[in-house]
């Protein structure tokens, strides 16, 4: 199954749950896609897929400015592994895909 797509995560830091939306898409046959979360909405870097292995590079500023390498495993709908900043301890993560249009606030 693809993982192009809109993703909700969750990632438990130490700090707490940070909850992130990932849009993943192809673009002539690469992976891209962007972060949104904490305010902000940064690009995601060397995304690479081998079989049901996910994994991507960003950088963030919020809270914290880091590094941020995730490698999740993909099955369906739903995603789950780490995420690593540096050295500190990894990071859980989960992750579901949005199968249904999201509500868009309209404004008069």
């Amino acid at each position: 199954m693809p993982v192009e797509g809109i993703w909700d995560l969750s990632v438990s830091t130490p700090v707490g749950t940070i909850e992130a939306v990932v849009e993943l898409r192809r673009e002539d046959g690469a992976l891209t896609g962007v972060a949104q979360g904490a305010g902000e909405e940064v690009p995601l870097g060397d995304v690479a897929l081998d079989g049901d292995r996910l994994t991507w590079r960003q950088a963030v500023t919020k809270p914290l400015r880091l590094n941020l390498a995730f490698a999740v495993t993909v099955t369906g709908d739903s995603m789950t592994g780490t995420s690593r900043a540096g050295r500190l301890p990894a990071s859980r993560v989960t992750g579901r895909r949005r199968t249904a249009p999201q509500a868009t606030e309209t404004r008069p």
